[in-house]
């Protein structure tokens, strides 16, 4: 099985420490969080993890998302073929804390992945049987 998880806060892969750059560290802590949750079921491995710039209306955000915006795709591997739903990463990921203010073009109420909202919604999760 594998898992695309799309995303409109920034979750750049920096690999930065606590004593490095503090934006490039904020965005890893934004990645560690990501795949630490995503991973609370299932022993999944990122394997292609990008950052675009497009049209998001047809990709499942909130409705507050409008026009070109900057997101972040990551797809993911699952080791086991575990049977995960997409309302079982919705409840996992829904009002998770992360840290915005990074590399995001679009600006949220609260600073926490909404899986759940539709007006907010800056998570959103594909699953295909492969």
């Amino acid at each position: 099985m594998r898992t695309k998880i799309l995303t409109l806060i920034d979750i750049t892969q920096t690999n930065a420490k606590r004593d490095g750059d503090e934006k490039e560290y904020s965005q890893q802590s934004n990645f560690n969080t990501l795949l630490q949750t995503a991973s609370l079921r299932a022993n999944l491995v990122p394997i292609k993890i990008e950052q675009k710039l497009g049209m998001t209306s047809q990709l499942g955000f909130g409705s507050k998302v409008k026009g070109k915006q900057r997101y972040w795709s990551v797809l993911f591997d699952d080791e086991r073929d575990t049977e995960i739903t997409q309302e079982m990463f919705q409840d996992d990921f829904d009002l998770v804390p992360v840290i915005t203010g990074l590399g995001e073009s679009v600006k949220f109420e609260d600073s926490v992945f909404y899986a759940k909202d539709e007006v907010n919604k800056n998570i959103v999760f594909n699953i295909d049987e492969i």
